[in-house]
């Protein structure tokens, strides 16, 4: 089987050599996203595996059905770029990647908290331009004196809560399913309890497209405590930027640490 392999970065090639040797099919690379502008670029291939930012309409997914796509596979945990009732409609099966490494991503969103209680952002950026004084935003916060809130309590959730809970901070959690088994780790409460009590937010829920949107908005950052901090190392979409933005500039968030931002296929690389 020939496969085309879109978004493909040079230090990932090995990797693809290898699965391809394993697996005994040709894989294609590109490093270019898959897009309504070289969508003819997979015309005849039957199998097509794409990242978050290849996108493309459903009427040259029919053109490329028609030319023999059977499979359109995304090697990413998120899929809201895959048009799923028109695979269905068309009988293309589509498949995610099951996930990423919780672990992996919990560090990121830990290190991100960690790193604006401590304010170290700016201080690089002071010390690149020789710049030594101190101010008022420079006196840090221990973590352990924190309360967390953990907003989607799934697998990076957990892992995120339990490394918050190691270095000594009260870790809240909101999600539609309790697991037992971490109630020694996580205090579950709503979202809007967790909202009014933690100091640091940190967003690890699934994004549904039509169900979640913006689920932090002008209203929830209205319900934070002053001097929090937001973390969003999930999916953009999940946070309205333009009410993040106010919330800052009103002193009421202190800082926002993202990996991640809303309609970021604009600006991304």
């Amino acid at each position: 089987m020939k496969i085309m392999c879109y978004g493909v970065r040079d230090y990932e090639i090995s990797i693809f050599k290898r699965i391809e040797a394993l697996l005994n099919h040709e894989l294609v690379l590109n490093e270019d996203y898959l897009d309504n502008s070289n969508y003819e670029s997979a015309l005849g291939y039957e199998t097509l595996i794409i990242r978050g930012n290849c996108k493309i309409s459903d009427q040259n997914l029919e053109k490329l059905h028609d030319a023999g796509l059977k499979y359109l596979l995304t090697r990413t945990a998120g899929y809201d770029h895959i048009p799923v009732e028109k695979c269905k409609e068309l009988g293309i099966k589509a498949a995610y990647a099951p996930g990423y490494s919780p672990a992996s991503i919990a560090e990121l969103a830990v290190a991100l908290g960690m790193s604006l209680l401590r304010d170290i952002p700016e201080a690089i950026m002071d010390s690149a331009k020789c710049d030594f004084t101190l101010n008022s935003r420079m006196f840090g916060r221990e973590v352990r004196s924190c309360m967390v809130g953990i907003i989607g309590c799934g697998r990076i959730g957990k892992e995120t809560a339990k490394l918050y809970k190691a270095l000594g901070a009260r870790v809240l959690g909101t999600d539609p399913v309790q697991d037992e088994k971490m109630k020694g780790i996580i205090e579950y409460c709503s979202l809007d309890d967790l909202l009014s009590r933690a100091d640091i937010i940190s967003i690890h829920m699934s994004y549904v497209p039509g169900v979640n949107d913006h689920i932090i908005g002008k209203e929830e950052f209205k319900k934070m405590k002053y001097g929090a901090v937001l973390i969003n190392t999930s999916r953009g979409e999940l946070v309205d930027t333009e009410a993040l933005i106010e919330s800052v500039e009103l002193g009421r968030l202190l800082r926002a640490g993202l990996d991640v931002i809303d309609d970021e296929k604009k600006v991304f690389f």
